[in-house]
């Protein structure tokens, strides 16, 4: 072969190349099928393959003069003929179809494979109503419906209140105003005055036209309150604790959360609502709660979750060695004051204050050393001792700015309106200054708990001004409740499951200030008198069965009042009526 023919022999060879290289790209994006069937034939840029794309990316006549040229050469014919022959098979190889493109191609695909399915569309449709009834006669059956009672209470006969007729009067032993501070001058007054200037509603969310400067003023009160940076105001606490700990604990990475197993609804629903691991401690073990913590490393993000007063049972959480643990292991505590906020301290703050009560009386300012520095979130209500509603944080002003920015349940709320505030306000302020509801409150406790001890009447110990009164049976706890209402006008709420656990149902009382001499002689002459007519258990006969909530359990030490007598002497309320109290207040 003579050097010209090499090179022209060369040249077609580049050209051809050339050709399968473009006719390649000319078919990348060619139907999915078509493709699959082609590699499945083993035909895979086969000669007969090749000219067809060739044929295809370039006009014909050129295509074809170059592969009839490099088919009469001698070397590039054998090579081609080799080829055909090693591919050739019987099957005949379709013709590709027009390209699709690959996104329609696979929409394609999806749909066809796709099976419709046909449902009932004429049958019986879902009975609703039946699955409603369903539930209620569940609750009927094991007797934890709750029955609402028609309760109006009258602020100028505090504690009293009328039922559905006006002219039928009771007297509420039940209720969370534990100070009678919803019926205070202070706040009414400054309410009203705010209502006048300002109007009913707050307008909107506290982003859109519902930040007063009532809101941050209180926010500034609260955060002085509890020795904290910064403060942040909700409709209730059950929303606070919910959305706090929700967010904090899905935005920390890894968070692990410890939780008191006695935490309020609004805690739980909080750590579930977070999607957090969560770790649940006995109530009130330190023991149990240290051995969760070591389980974790130290570096993880966690949250100790517990209150300070736990409302159905009256006990106090251990707050300071909570707060050393969580130090120890990294972790950092949220601690639900709801019903202790101007109910304990020398200034309202809770129990965290009161453990260092003198030290706070005189020097009420963070950084104290006192317990309250340790403690990193509080939570309060307004809706409580305070008198009026709303809930709240308090903690650094970073913790409280996050919550501010990322919490659903603050951002996307109408905010508390302006009247509400303003009474909160004038409510913690008070309540900072004036010793004596508190103390009174105690004082009254102190008796109730006294005189139903002296009748068996078995009450769970607790050093808080809860008095909860042990039956152990719902439909039992529901006659008493009843009983007192509808036989000696006494309105006290039954406490079943899911509140307490079955079978540690109860009669929950708080006394107030403004009781007096007279309705504590009423109420516990008209316990002993239903315990009497029913057999009701009482405290020998709950020993007798080896105890049950803390009642009748031999061995116990005896459970000494958070308030000491030195305590209660400052400010000290001997035999103050309401109406005093109530001028006290102006």
């Amino acid at each position: 072969m003579t050097k010209c023919t090499w090179v022209k022999v060369f040249k077609l060879s580049k050209e051809l190349t050339f050709l399968r290289i473009a006719a390649k790209k000319s078919f990348s994006s060619a139907n999915t099928k078509d493709t699959t069937a082609l590699s499945r034939s083993g035909v895979n840029a086969s000669a007969a393959t090749l000219r067809n794309l060739s044929n295809k990316a370039s006009s014909g006549a050129t295509s074809s003069r170059l592969i009839n040229k490099a088919q009469q050469c001698p070397v590039m014919g054998k090579a081609m003929a080799v080829q055909t022959s090693r591919f050739h098979t019987t099957t005949k190889v379709a013709t590709p179809t027009p390209t699709v493109p690959r996104a329609i191609a696979s929409n394609e695909s999806k749909k066809a494979a796709v099976t419709p399915v046909s449902h009932n569309t004429t049958g019986n449709k879902f009975d609703y109503e039946s699955f409603y009834n369903h539930q209620l006669e569940k609750k009927h059956k094991d007797k934890s419906y709750r029955y609402f009672n028609n309760i109006n209470r009258l602020a100028q006969k505090f504690p009293r209140a009328h039922t559905a007729r006006p002219e039928d009067e009771v007297t509420v032993w039940c209720a969370n105003d534990y100070l009678g501070m919803g019926r205070s001058p202070v706040l009414i007054e400054s309410m009203k005055r705010t209502m006048d200037r300002y109007g009913a509603g707050a307008g909107g969310t506290r982003n859109i036209a519902g930040n007063a400067d009532l809101h941050l003023r209180l926010e500034s009160e609260l955060a002085d309150l509890h020795h904290t940076e910064g403060a942040l105001v909700f409709s209730s606490c059950y929303v606070a604790n919910d959305a706090t700990l929700s967010t904090l604990a899905s935005k920390l990475p890894g968070c692990v959360i410890f939780s008191d197993n006695q935490n309020h609804a609004s805690m739980i629903q909080g750590i579930r609502h977070s999607g957090a691991q969560k770790k649940i401690f006995r109530h009130n073990d330190l023991a149990h709660l240290e051995e969760l913590l070591q389980s974790v490393d130290v570096s993880v993000p966690k949250i100790v979750a517990f209150e300070s007063v736990y409302s159905m049972c009256g006990s106090i959480g251990p707050i300071k060695e909570i707060c050393e643990l969580a130090k120890k292991y990294g972790a950092i505590t949220f601690l639900d004051e709801v019903h202790a906020v101007g109910m304990y301290g020398p200034r309202g703050a809770g129990v965290a204050e009161h453990l260092d009560f003198e030290l706070n009386a005189t020097q009420p300012h963070g950084g104290n050393g006192s317990v309250m520095d340790m403690v990193d979130i509080y939570t309060g209500t307004l809706g409580k001792a305070f008198g009026v509603v709303g809930g709240y944080i308090a903690g650094s002003a970073s913790l409280v700015d996050m919550v501010r920015s990322y919490a659903p349940g603050f951002i996307f709320t109408t905010s508390l309106p302006p009247a509400v505030v303003s009474g909160a306000m004038e409510s913690v302020k008070y309540l900072k200054r004036s010793a004596a509801e508190r103390t009174k409150q105690q004082l009254n406790t102190r008796t109730v708990k006294d005189r139903l001890a002296q009748l068996d009447i078995p009450v769970v110990p607790n050093p808080s001004h809860i008095v909860p009164v042990l039956l152990g049976d719902a439909e039992q706890a529901k006659l008493a409740s009843d009983t007192l209402l509808s036989e000696f006008g006494i309105y006290v709420q039954s406490i079943n499951y899911p509140t307490v656990a079955v079978g540690e149902e109860r009669l929950r009382i708080t006394p107030t200030p403004g009781h007096n001499e007279e309705m504590i002689d009423h109420l516990v002459d008209s316990l002993e008198k239903i315990w009497s007519r029913n057999s009701f258990k009482r405290v020998k006969q709950w020993e007798a069965e080896g105890g049950r909530a803390g009642v009748g359990i031999k061995g116990a030490s005896k459970v000494e009042p958070i308030w000491t007598d030195k305590q209660l002497r400052i400010g000290k309320v001997s035999e103050t009526s309401t109406e005093t109290l109530a001028a006290a207040s102006l």
